[in-house]
């Protein structure tokens, strides 16, 4: 048989190749035996293509090889492109009105008993999906869906070089900071007990590129952060990170927005015409209880505390007592939702932390359905209405408590809501841009404040003035992108003035020490000269979930871990051999409560002493005992101070200059022979002859 070479792949044979040869090659889907002719729909990434065996164009022996062909065997296949019967035509598929009339075949491998079918209609529990991912990835679904991600990437790349951005590598094998999330760490064989930490985002490599004068970069960078996982998190993912110096907050805002709208051009076709919306921190908290609102759909929550400050009903007049407040959300069209329905909305407000759901429908003659009349006048009442502008067929629901309680609640409820009425299409894009976050959040479990981005984020520069006396009330120069209601990422314009970051790091109650420990490498090289700068840095796995219409970042990553972070393909995390952990100074406590490898015994320092007979022989001294003795403590000293001077810290200390006066003393030098011989070599050794022994020197050649 003749080497086969492919000059078609599957799914791009058309009817413009008919009566052409082809040769084809991909894995078998179906097989169909119709008594002497077998079709086969042979599939490989670009689609599925009918194949006809005819037991006329093969001897016995190579029919019976057709024969068994089975699911997902690998074959390449040589024959003449034909029209297929009109009355077999597919119009489900690219290829519908064409096939391939085999005549010659080979077997590349055969496949096992598959544990699941390599079809997009079929469901199949996640875990097994990811054991077997090679299977899954098979699926043209999952082709699609990293196709997409390749266009976006690729997008990505060409907008940013085409705005001149660089891209520059920053280091995985870094240091650990305690903030944030924990930290992925990694053992050092070479220094026992110390450990690098993998980068739970480039933060602090790409503002060291800024100092160092690089003025635009991005990476597509891994970053890894070991925290419970959700949907829409993985311990390890691709970030798409930015940084760029010299441009001003609304700059770097209209460059983001341009980016975004490219990539959805690029990759999906879709395009926006309107800019993108822009609200603040504290509108999105009282709009719609969340910093990441969904905008797919209104349903806005309105303050109703005037309105209902006269009524008698105990929840509002206990709440406001407590300095609460009521807030309501007119969901249109409401009215129609059932009993069963609404109590399990109300259940869902108790789930949320809130003591209930008070509501209120308006039924099509404008009638009420509800409670709440009772306990309002008619006129208080009615301003209520006007307030929440109702109309026929809607329907209210109020929450009444502190404010992070209604946010958390009529927040989460809105999301219910729209998810009962069918109002989060997955194909309607809409983006948002939030800005103004505050600076500060109050900690009370550390009692202290803590910076609500990072403590390198910059204040805006009418604020500054309140740092110390109300903290709370500073905004950040800081903006999050967000779509359908996902947080696709976050950045900020950054300190760059050290009076303004060390009155941040006093404010958040950070040491001296700590500062070293934590940014000292940062803060040093802040002081050689900083450009302003900011930088935005956005989840490239989130983006492509949301474009491809999935419901989970494992959709879009290739070898993604399960919600226990593991990876069932492989079985990571696992145990590693005793040998490893002893090269790394590591024990293990098992179950068992046994200990596997070796616990970290760091090597002794070597005591310094000194070699006082070396320094001897160099100086070409001979030192009798008491000499000996006062020489090497003298020497000792001088080690001792010499270890204390390189121990300080001197990169905050300017050097001082002090000037005294000196008064030169002289006196008559005067040549006095008062020594004899005898007294002046007394310290010397001397040969029989009389001669003084000297130590010899030894030189290298």
């Amino acid at each position: 048989m003749r080497d086969f070479s492919r000059s078609h792949y599957c799914g791009r044979v058309r009817e413009a190749d008919i009566d052409h040869k082809a040769t084809v090659m991909g894995w078998v889907q179906t097989s169909r035996d119709m008594g002497g002719v077998i079709f086969i729909d042979l599939r490989d990434r670009t689609g599925v293509l009918q194949v006809v065996f005819d037991y006329q164009n093969f001897t016995e022996e190579q029919f019976r090889a057709v024969e068994r062909l089975r699911s997902e065997y690998v074959i390449a296949v040589r024959g003449t492109v034909r029209e297929r019967d009109e009355e077999t035509y597919n119009p489900k598929i690219p290829t519908g009105t064409v096939e391939l009339k085999a005549e010659e075949f080979r077997v590349f491998s055969e496949a096992r008993t598959l544990p699941f079918p390599i079809d997009d209609n079929v469901n199949v529990r996640e875990d097994l999906r990811i054991k077997y991912r090679y299977l899954d990835l098979r699926r043209p679904k999952m082709y699609q869906n990293f196709l997409l991600r390749n266009k976006a990437v690729k997008s990505i790349r060409n907008y940013l070089e085409d705005h001149e951005f660089m891209e520059v590598e920053t280091p995985v094998l870094t240091k650990s900071t305690p903030e944030g999330a924990r930290d992925y760490l990694v053992p050092s064989r070479i220094h026992p007990g110390e450990f690098y930490a993998l980068p739970q985002s480039p933060q602090v490599f790409k503002q060291l590129l800024m100092v160092g004068g690089f003025d635009r970069y991005y990476q597509i960078a891994r970053c890894f952060r070991d925290e419970d996982l959700r949907a829409d998190r993985q311990p390890e993912f691709t970030q798409v990170d930015m940084e760029t110096s010299f441009l001003s907050k609304e700059e770097i805002l209209d460059l983001l927005e341009d980016l975004f709208k490219t990539i959805f051009k690029d990759a999906l076709g879709v395009e926006f015409t309107k800019p993108f919306p822009r609200i603040t921190y504290q509108e999105a908290m009282d709009s719609y209880g969340t910093d990441k609102p969904d905008l797919r759909f209104g349903m806005k929550i309105v303050d109703v505390t005037e309105e209902v400050r006269n009524s008698d009903f105990k929840v509002f007049v206990d709440a406001l007592k407590s300095g609460g407040a009521v807030r309501s959300i007119n969901i249109k069209g409401g009215n129609a939702l059932s009993r069963t329905e609404i109590d399990e909305l109300t259940e869902k407000a108790i789930s949320y932390g809130a003591r209930g759901m008070a509501w209120i429908g308006i039924d099509e003659n404008r009638k009420l359905r509800t409670i709440l009349t009772k306990y309002f006048s008619d006129a208080d009442m009615e301003a209520l209405l006007r307030k929440m502008e109702v109309e026929p067929g809607d329907f209210l629901i109020f929450c009444a408590d502190r404010l992070e309680v209604i946010c958390r609640t009529l927040g989460a409820l809105r999301l219910d809501i729209g998810d009962l009425l069918g109002l989060r299409k997955k194909n309607d894009f809409k983006f948002l841009m939030v800005v103004d976050f505050p600076q500060f959040e109050y900690s009370a479990e550390e009692k202290r404040y803590v910076a609500m981005h990072h403590p390198f984020t910059m204040p805006l520069a009418e604020d500054l003035e309140k740092m110390e006396s109300d903290p709370l009330s500073v905004k950040a120069e800081s903006y999050d992108v967000v779509l359908n209601g996902i947080e696709l990422g976050s950045g900020s314009l950054r300190i760059y003035r050290p009076d303004i970051q060390e009155r941040m790091f006093k404010l958040l109650g950070i040491s001296d020490e700590e500062i070293d420990r934590r940014f000292g490498h940062i803060i040093q090289a802040f002081q050689y000269g900083t450009p302003p700068h900011g930088g935005f840095a956005f989840g490239l796995d989130r983006l492509i979930m949301l474009m491809a219409q999935e419901d989970s970042i494992r959709e879009v990553i290739a070898f993604p871990k399960n919600k226990e972070a593991e990876c069932l393909l492989t079985n990571a995390p696992s145990p590693v051999d005793d040998r490893q952990l002893e090269d790394l100074g590591i024990a293990v406590t098992l179950a068992d409560g046994s200990v596997k490898g070796a616990p970290v015994v760091r090597k002794a320092e070597p005591e310094e002493t000194v070699d006082i007979e070396s320094y001897a022989e160099m100086s070409m001294l001979y030192l009798d005992d008491r000499s000996r003795a006062a020489f090497e403590k003298h020497l000792e000293q001088r080690i001792d101070m010499t270890a204390d001077l390189r121990a300080l810290k001197l990169e905050r200390y300017q050097p001082t200059i002090q000037v005294r006066p000196v008064a030169n003393a002289t006196r008559r030098d005067e040549v006095k022979v008062e020594f004899t011989a005898e007294e002046l070599f007394a310290g010397t050794e001397r040969t029989e002859e009389g001669y003084i022994l000297v130590p010899g020197i030894i030189e290298e050649a």
